[in-house]
């Protein structure tokens, strides 16, 4: 059995241009989807967050309608319940990586408030990168990327394949026109060579050790291939 460790956004909101805080937290299936698979593969689930506050869940991303209905929400709820390391998360600036064996991060568009601009984080991502272990990343999470730039100023994430939440998706959600900057625009940005598949599909792009996933439907095949790999 590994130990995997789940990065999640200690936020609760998403500050927008005008000011406004959006509410949001983590997605609740992008963490669910992979803590299933995990534990059931009998690995161990760590959650860690900025600061070591418990994490909270986008209310949104409970709702029937973006989980296939009133079973699949049932089913989610029912699975962040049973996840009991959600509610006692250690600090994010603590993290020991040579204790895991694989890194995931989930997305919601917490991680566009916080870990876009965590220190921590992007030293934990950076250093995950280099060590060869599998990471995931999937939807916003990709929003910690970011934050991992080098001495430099290089990025350590330039140069790779990956996606996440697109363009066209945070259109069709109706965010686009509010938000600061999106998040596709910022990892082409740093360098990142981003690819992008149908809106709302699950899409899943594999570089190294790197795994990432465009969207919340991305979330159980990004960690199957992150099983793949520990393997």
């Amino acid at each position: 059995m590994a130990k995997i460790l789940l990065v999640l956004t200690g936020a609760d909101h998403w500050t927008l241009a005008d000011g406004t805080e959006h509410p949001t937290g983590f997605w609740a299936e992008e963490a669910a989807a992979p803590y299933e698979a995990f534990t059931t593969a009998g690995h161990e689930v760590v959650v860690a967050t900025p600061g070591g506050v418990v994490p909270t869940v986008d209310r949104g991303s409970l709702a029937p309608d973006v989980n296939g209905g009133q079973e699949g929400a049932a089913r989610v709820a029912a699975t962040l319940d049973s996840f009991s390391a959600l509610r006692e998360p250690i600090a994010l600036e603590d993290v020991d990586l040579d204790a895991y064996a694989a890194v995931f991060y989930p997305g919601g568009h917490g991680p566009m408030e916080d870990l876009a601009v965590s220190a921590a984080s992007g030293r934990l991502l950076a250093s995950a990168l280099k060590s060869g272990k599998p990471l995931g990343v999937v939807c916003h999470g990709p929003a910690a990327l970011l934050a991992a730039d080098g001495p430099d100023g290089t990025n350590a994430f330039s140069g790779y394949r990956l996606t996440g939440f697109t363009n066209a998706e945070e259109r069709q959600a109706g965010l686009a026109d509010r938000a600061k900057w999106l998040l596709q625009d910022r990892l082409v940005e740093i360098g990142a060579e981003f690819q992008e598949g149908e809106p709302w599909a699950p899409f899943v792009i594999v570089d190294r050790n790197l795994v990432t996933g465009q969207n919340p439907a991305s979330s159980a095949p990004l960690a199957a291939e992150l099983l793949k790999k520990l393997t």
